[in-house]
């Protein structure tokens, strides 16, 4: 499958991958443990899973530690792995599992899929002669049938709008890139605006190529959009702040109890280091995302707009155990260059509580208002160049604070879209009607400046909550009326056209855009949020 066009939830960690051959010295600790384990396995009344119980025990040790530190199973690895490595063995597709049933969004061009003929919008009913539709598999159980290694073949029967009968195809897999960048455009003549959603192995490449296509449209400002990008591999988050900074500026270093202090320091290769920067980031923003938003808040170099990051300021290495299961351990802290530990205050053994922190932001008033954040003054840094203050301890704190707007988001609306009733509209406007969209606005631009929702789509939409027994309440509707367009836009512009158009219309009706774009045009906002002086 092709991820190019999925949102996914992004991936929270910082990646080290240790010596397969790496020896350790046992303690007295070690011994001891291993001593139970044999004792266990040789005296206990009944027969012993020793596989399960050492995992069990590995899974117990890792959670006394940190929120971090946990154990992967050895099916898990490979899945893990993929979307940073930025490829994996499939057939070449995007889709969505709607009532039960397969649905291409998309056939990855000169992918194997769209080379046999597969097309937007067919439905896949069986994998190889087995049934998947109606019969409530989740997604992992679909993916694991059309997955499988390059040059394999897997039989697929499709439902095709306007044709009878079911049509066979036959696929031969190949390797699938996997994207960081899921949009880069220019926003107006001078202005271009890329969105980083995870930190991959392609991320620095996909970046440059992406700033050469802007460059040529006129780029001169940048908007980088790294919201919820819970972060991935350390080095392209180093790779693009040395895009932004001049050469010799710390970017990083991490420093461990058994891991001596290492700085990672810009080169003279960047590509971007002169024209104004203004980055996007919120409560998902983690990592890898803080790596880079830290860095260049502290040399002054662009602003940091939207809401405080999560606060994830530790190295993991992943360190491989014999049956090719691994543990992720961490082994450093990484600090920004002034000295900021990123990572949120925790408890050890206490991951719940570590886990329900962005809920409790939500909940003291945080995502509304910024004067709820309050750090002391022993987390207080003062930036390398302008000398401004910036505070660590749990994040970073943006130079424009943007609050979450809830106003739009009233019960009747949160009952409609929990329930999926937004997309199942979208989903079949754009079944029945794909060729008449295409046909009345030919291209992206003209969808994403002409289209408007009509009121029967809205009307769609109020019926199909009162089939699942939600009570119309159009006081409710009208409050939220504005959010059910959008989002309808974007899922019709998403199927219709690809991942970049629906962002489009997001950002138009994003508060966190709509102020970065703000000040990225006001040459004195600008300035002043970054100490300059006039």
């Amino acid at each position: 499958m092709h991820m190019k066009r999925v949102i996914i939830p992004a991936l929270c960690f910082l990646v080290v991958v240790a010596s397969a051959s790496a020896q350790f010295k046992m303690s007295e600790g070690s011994k001891k443990v291993a001593t139970a384990m044999a004792i266990i396995e040789n005296l206990y009344v009944d027969d012993v899973n020793d596989g399960k119980l050492a995992e069990d025990a590995i899974k117990s040790l890792l959670e006394k530690l940190d929120p971090h530190s946990t154990y992967i199973g050895t099916d898990e690895v490979k899945d893990m792995n993929e979307p940073l490595e930025g490829n994996f063995d499939g057939i070449g597709i995007s889709f969505n599992m709607m009532t039960d049933t397969l649905y291409v969004i998309e056939a990855l061009a000169g992918g194997p899929s769209e080379k046999a003929g597969i097309m937007a919008g067919d439905k896949i009913l069986y994998i190889n002669d087995t049934l998947i539709a109606g019969v409530k598999k989740p997604t992992k159980y679909v993916m694991s049938r059309l997955k499988g290694p390059k040059g394999t073949k897997v039989d697929i029967k499709v439902l095709r709008r306007g044709v009878s009968g079911l049509l066979d195809f036959k696929i031969t897999r190949a390797k699938i890139p996997v994207y960081s960048i899921d949009a880069s455009y220019m926003v107006d003549n001078n202005t271009g605006y890329i969105r980083v959603i995870r930190f991959g192995a392609t991320t620095t490449k996909e970046f440059q190529d992406a700033i050469a296509k802007l460059r040529k449209q006129g780029l001169k400002n940048l908007i980088l959009d790294l919201e919820s990008n819970g972060g991935g591999y350390m080095a392209p988050a180093i790779d693009l702040s040395d895009e932004f900074l001049s050469k010799d500026k710390l970017i990083v270093y991490t420093e461990g109890l058994r891991q001596p202090r290492r700085d990672e320091a810009a080169t003279e290769k960047g590509n971007f280091e002169d024209g104004k920067l203004v980055i996007m980031i919120n409560e998902g923003s983690a990592s890898a995302s803080e790596i880079l938003s830290g860095a260049v808040q502290d040399w002054d170099r662009g602003v940091i707009v939207g809401r405080r990051s999560f606060g994830k300021g530790l190295v993991q290495r992943q360190i491989p155990l014999p049956d090719e299961s691994m543990i992720r351990l961490t082994v450093a802290r990484y600090y920004t260059p002034t000295g900021r530990s990123i990572q949120k205050p925790y408890t050890s053994g206490d991951i719940t509580s570590y886990n329900m922190d962005v809920i409790e932001r939500y909940n003291k008033g945080e995502m509304m208002h910024a004067d709820s954040i309050h750090f002391p003054d022993s987390l207080k840094y003062t930036t390398l160049t302008n000398k401004r203050t910036v505070y660590g301890g749990g994040g970073v704190m943006p130079d424009y604070f943007v609050p979450l707007d809830t106003a739009n988001y009233t019960p009747y609306f949160k009952s409609i879209a929990n329930r999926g009733l937004i997309y199942k509209v979208a989903y079949s406007e754009v079944d029945n009607h794909r060729k008449d969209i295409l046909h009345e606005y030919p291209t992206k631009e003209a969808f994403v400046s002409k289209y408007v929702v009509p009121q029967s789509l809205l009307d769609r939409v109020i019926a199909a909550g009162e089939e699942e027994k939600i009570a119309y309440r159009e006081d409710e509707f009208g409050k939220a009326s504005d959010l059910i367009k959008m989002q309808l836009k974007m899922l019709l512009a998403r199927d219709v056209y690809d991942t970049e158009t629906s962002l489009r219309i997001y950002n138009e009706n994003s508060g966190i855009f709509k102020k970065a774009y703000e000040i990225i045009n006001n040459n004195d906002l600008y300035n002043s949020l970054l100490g300059h002086e006039k």
